[in-house]
Parts: structure tokens; sequence; C-alpha cells
């Protein structure tokens, strides 16, 4: 039986039609000998998923994008997604859209933690995820806010260091930056004292080192008598600490009591002693006495013949005895207690 070449080519056609149908399909990822399923999900923003793009599983890719279909109203897009492995997916899983602007868009399965599992042809729920960008937008606003307050702060301190640098402001600054470059110059002058003061051949410090270390030197070579004198000063202090210190206090203080009993008697009339220090009779007998023996002694100087005779023949000098002292003892002291 001979074929004819329209029979032929017919025969051809439908069978690249259906090669055209079945690639098509395979490459939407619709496979047609294996194990396959369909799940269905809704968003509301697909962010640039199209069909054929990846459906991934903790990294693994389970299957593919088959079609994306919306109404009129592009309210509610709707995603079939054809699954080449059998994978179990709880119920509470998440089906989320993940965005790369560098590779391509793809759909990823966050697994829930149920026990149940979607059945085939079901519908996953889905959840919003913030692409790259967005998300970097999110981490970066805070910054940006910080970096907002800090420009402000910084526009004040510009124009709070605008008011103060005016004439009579940059004039004592340029005096201060004068007093700091003297400070230096002072703290320079300074150091190099110091270092000649730290030098460890010809610097005081080391000098005085050098006498600290001879004195103490000179306490080892002395530890002995050291030695024996604090052991002297420990007898002493022995000894000082056996002296009955208590029974001689005890004779001071009687002494003492004695003595102001004694005083105490002096202040009163009582006794030789305290007439003698408080009577004033015998004050004034004394004065009178005084007084007497002066006038006598004026007469004996006045009239000496009264009293002693040189001549052999002549006569006793008459007259009347000085009742009276001479006028140059009229101021005498005496004379005013003889008044009283």
């Amino acid at each position: 039986m001979k074929i004819s070449n329209e029979t032929k080519i017919g025969a051809l056609t439908a069978i690249a039609i259906t090669l055209l149908v079945l690639g098509f399909n395979f490459l939407k990822g619709k496979t047609f000998f294996g194990k396959s399923h369909s799940l269905f999900a809704k968003y509301t923003n697909v962010q640039g998923l199209a069909n054929s793009n990846p459906v991934m599983i903790n990294g693994l890719q389970v299957g593919t994008v088959y079609s994306i279909t919306t109404d009129k109203n592009m309210k509610e897009i709707l995603v079939n997604m054809t699954l080449n492995k059998d994978v179990n997916i709880p119920v509470n899983s998440f089906a989320s859209i993940k965005n790369n602007p560098l590779g391509t868009t793809s759909i990823e399965i966050k697994l829930g933690d149920a026990q149940q599992y979607l059945p085939k042809n079901d519908t996953i729920r889905t959840e919003t995820s913030a692409g790259i960008l967005d998300g970097a937008i999110q981490e970066l606003r805070p910054v940006l806010g910080q970096v907002k307050n800090a420009v402000k702060s910084l526009d004040s301190v510009l124009m709070t260091l605008a008011g103060v640098l005016d004439p009579n402001s940059k004039h004592n600054i340029r005096g201060i930056l004068e007093n700091l470059n003297k400070t230096t110059a002072g703290l320079t002058v300074s150091s190099a004292s110091l270092q000649s003061l730290l030098n460890t051949q010809t610097g005081a410090l080391a000098k005085s080192l050098n006498n600290v270390s001879s004195f103490t030197g000179n306490l080892a070579n002395n530890n002995e008598k050291l030695t024996a004198v604090m052991t002297n000063l420990d007898k002493t202090t022995t000894n000082l600490s056996k002296l009955d210190l208590e029974k001689t206090l005890n004779t001071l203080n009687a002494t003492v009591g004695d003595l102001k009993t004694s005083l105490g008697k002096l202040n009163t009339k009582d006794g030789t002693a305290g007439m003698l220090l408080n009577d004033a009779k015998l004050y004034n007998n004394l004065a009178a006495t005084a007084n007497k023996l002066n006038v006598l002694l004026d007469d004996f100087k006045t009239n000496p013949k009264r009293y002693i005779s040189f001549s052999v023949f002549g006569k006793k000098a008459k007259g009347e005895a000085l009742v009276v002292p001479l006028p140059d003892t009229v101021n005498a002291p005496y004379l005013k207690v003889l008044q009283k």
C-alpha cells in the first residue's frame, strides 16, 4: 500500500503539533509521564512572577509555576503551581514570592509544623514578602532618621559656632592659642627639667636614691647596735613598768593636800604666821618704830652734842629735841601710815 505525500505531510504535521504542545507544557512544568500535582496560591502582587518560574522548598526546586490568572479587577491573582516531587506540605505552611533582582523570581514555600497535610489541587496560604529593596529601605529607615537628627544637630552647632566666631571671639581665641603655645613651651622646658632630674647618672633623684641606699646600708651595718639599743630601751620600759607609780602619786597627792591646808591657814589670822601676814597692827607698830628711829637719827644729826661731847671743859648742848623728821624725810612712806 502506497501512502500518499499528503498523508505523510498531515501525519508529520500532527506529530509536530503534538510535540510542540508537549514541549510547551514541559517547559511550563507540566509532566505527562511522572507523578505531579497542582497547588494554588492567591496573591495581590506577584512581583514580576512569570510562568515556568521555580517553586522552592528549603532551597530545593520541587516544581514550577504553570499559570497565572486574574480577573478584570486585578484584586486577586491566582497562581497555579505544578509540583513534580511528591512532598508532604503541612496545612499551616505559607507560600511567599521571593524577588531576586539578579536572578529569577521564585515562590518559596515555608513548611509549617502541623501533622495534617494539604491534599492535591488545594490552595496554600500566602504571605506578603517585602522585596530586597523594600527590606533594605526598612532597615535603613531608622538609620536615615538618625542621620536626619544628626544633620539637624550639626546645623545647630554650626549656627552656634557662627554666632560665637565674631571679631571679639576670634581675638579671644587667638589669645587662647598664644597662651596655649606658651604653655606647651613651658611644658617642654618642664619635661627637660624632669628628664634632667630623672637622669640615672647625674639626676637629683638618682643622688637621693644613692643617699637612701647608703643610709639603709649604714642601718644594715649597725644592725647589732640598733638591736642592743632596742634591748636596753625594752629593759628601761620594763623597769619603768615595775615602778609603783600609784603609791608615788598617792604620796604626791597627800603632799599637795597638806600644802593646800598650810596655804589656807596662812590666808587666815589663825596662828603666828597667819597673824604676821594678815594683821595690820604689826605693820603699823613697825612703821611707828621706824618713824621714831628716823626722828632720833635726825635729832642726832642736828644736835650731836646732845649725845656726845668732845670737849673736856665744854658744856652739854641744850635745846629741845626734834619731834618731827627733817624736811628731807617729810615725804617718807611711813608718815602716810602715821597720818592714817
